[in-house]
């Protein structure tokens, strides 16, 4: 049954968006930019390191084709940077960029813009294809995520039960440590032949290529699994034997040892590896996962222990585990404090932010785990006591005084039936079996909502990609440029309108208006509309009558009379039945 609820939750988790870690903070030529001279490079900046892939730009001329460029590099050696060189004879009209690069934390991200060389073009090159991830590739690399998540849990877990809790019969958790040494096993290896089609965005067929594999190897993400493979192969060839040869202390010490190496290949490849502070979030992030995979796969070992040990598990083995989950506890909620905070930036960022309202889930559905194993604990503490409790002396009933042919004296006994007498240790460990059952089951979902968590990006990097500096038209004087936000109506569903002025002053102006969706990559939108208002004047509202030019929309005749701060009202019809409509100030002079 829990086999079962595990698979129906990892598909449906696996279908569930993730969201890429580093967001775009700034380019050069910027976003919408109209430049005098062609640049020699696009230089991209990120909110956290990214890593480089060989199709990590391509570029579009005006008339449709793909620019020659050269090996995208990081810019002076910074690794939040992604660059690549333009060839030298670039015509003028508009160029459209399309990027994927991968996170410090392994997830790829993607997006494009526009930006024109002296002049925009009247009809830009239609926006490319994103390079959107594969659904099979992404599928099937999410579930290997959950996989290893789980299967890490089960195999630290138990050996730290066995080591921690010394039960006397260990042979049901053998089975446990091999499922999981195998499954994480089978899972690393998948992510390792998946991540390259995973990081190109292309079907699980292109697994087969050794060059692109090779590359992957390269990068961090593929560096932390090849690791991660060497030290279960590792373990299982040279530590488990040595360890079976080793005192108890031993074997103790050689298993915190991978326990935290193994800790590391997730804490160097997520995460903790980006952003502020990444020493104390490195320590965080290895502390989180050693604690939850001591509660959650201790509490797997307990249950096992309690259904199919030969011999019941004694008190003091249930109370080790107590006091185990207890320090685990502790430990997951100081770490789990701490990068809420690294991730979310601010108490807002818990309603406003997809990372917020997963975070959210997580620490509800973490309650209801703690709820029960409150029940465990209770039922432990009366087990304990129960079965420590000095065994009562059999009582003899005296026969009446006087009464003639008195019956035989009847030994009397404490019993479930007798009035006042506590139940037998059996009704204790059986509640204790339903409350760690139920804590399993709580537990699966924790982890699930935890490899979802990890795939979204953090509320701090959001908010700093929203910070960074607008667009601004260069080399044309006196020209203004505008980055409007607009909701397209779902969940985490922002997108953007540049538009640039030319020259923003009193008289006729020229007006282009691009089109970003939630993503960063150029969209069509059904209907855009664009008037001006000067109020103090009671002028207007001026329709702009931009038209769609194929890939943005413009006008070369808006014509305001007067100078003053007018009020641009921007509508944008994001489906046939649904519009939004956003204002901005705009200060015209002469």
């Amino acid at each position: 049954m829990l086999l079962g609820t595990v698979l129906v939750l990892l598909v449906l988790g696996s279908a569930a968006p993730a969201s890429a870690h580093a967001a775009l903070r700034a380019s050069d030529p910027e976003a919408g930019s109209v430049v005098e001279t062609a640049p020699r490079h696009i230089t991209l900046t990120f909110t956290e390191s990214v890593g480089l892939l060989d199709d990590s730009f391509r570029v579009y001329s005006p008339d449709n084709r793909r620019v020659h460029l050269e090996e995208p590099q990081h810019a002076g050696g910074a690794s939040d940077t992604a660059r690549t060189e333009l060839p030298g004879d670039l015509a003028d009209g508009t160029y459209t960029v399309a990027w994927r690069v991968v996170s410090a934390d392994s997830h790829p991200v993607s997006g494009a813009f526009t930006f024109s060389v002296g002049a925009p073009s009247p009809t830009p090159p239609a926006a490319p294809a994103d390079h959107a991830e594969h659904p099979v590739t992404k599928s099937l690399y999410d579930t290997g995520r959950y996989l290893a998540y789980i299967a890490a849990a089960l195999m630290i877990g138990a050996a730290a039960f066995i080591g921690l809790c010394r039960p006397p019969d260990t042979s049901p958790l053998r089975p446990a440590l091999l499922i999981g040494w195998w499954t994480l096993l089978t899972a690393t290896l998948a992510l390792l032949v998946l991540r390259a089609p995973y990081e190109n965005g292309t079907s699980p067929a292109a697994a087969l290529d050794l060059s692109a594999l090779t590359g992957t190897l390269t990068g961090r993400p593929g560096l932390a699994l090849l690791t991660r493979l060497a030290l279960l192969l590792l373990t299982a060839a040279v530590l488990v034997p040595l360890a079976r040869r080793s005192a108890p202390r031993t074997r103790l010490a050689i298993g915190t040892a991978v326990s935290v190496a193994l800790a590391l290949t997730w804490a160097a490849a997520e995460h903790a590896s980006a952003g502020i502070q990444v020493p104390a979030a490195m320590t965080s992030s290895v502390l989180h996962l050693l604690a939850m995979a001591c509660w959650l796969g201790g509490l797997t070992a307990l249950l096992l222990t309690l259904h199919r040990a030969k011999t019941p598990p004694p008190p003091a083995t249930v109370a080790r585990f107590s006091r185990l989950a207890f320090v685990s506890v502790t430990v997951l909620v100081v770490t789990g404090l701490y990068q809420s905070w690294r991730g979310l930036g601010s108490w807002s960022a818990l309603t406003e932010s997809s990372y917020g309202r997963t975070l959210t889930a997580k620490l509800a559905v973490t309650v209801f785990l703690l709820l029960a194993a409150a029940f465990s604990r209770r039922w432990t503490t009366l087990l304990v006591t129960r079965e420590q409790a000095p065994a009562r002396v059999e009582t003899r009933v005296p026969e009446p005084v006087g009464a003639p042919g008195g019956t035989p004296e009847e030994p009397v006994r404490d019993g479930p039936n007798r009035p006042g007498t506590p139940p037998p240790p059996g009704h204790y460990r059986r509640a204790l079996r339903r409350s760690v059952l139920a804590e399993v089951a709580v537990a699966v979902v924790v982890l699930l909502i935890t490899t979802v968590l990890t795939g979204t990006l953090p509320a701090r990097a959001e908010a700093e990609a929203a910070e960074a500096p607008r667009p601004q038209v260069a080399g044309l004087p006196g020209a203004e440029a505008f980055t409007i936000p607009y909701d397209v109506g779902t969940p985490g569903g922002r997108g953007t309108v540049q538009i640039q002025m030319d020259p923003g002053r009193v008289g006729e102006n020229g007006l282009q208006a691009v089109v970003f969706g939630p993503r960063g990559a150029l969209t069509f939108v059904p209907e855009l509309g664009i008037s001006f208002t000067l109020a103090a004047k009671d002028i207007g509202p001026i329709d702009a009558k931009v038209t769609d030019r194929g890939g943005y929309w413009a006008t070369s005749d808006l014509t305001l009379p007067l100078e003053g701060s007018w009020t641009m009202k921007l509508t944008i019809r994001v489906s046939e039945l649904d519009q939004v409509t956003e204002t901005r100030q705009v200060e015209i002079t002469r």
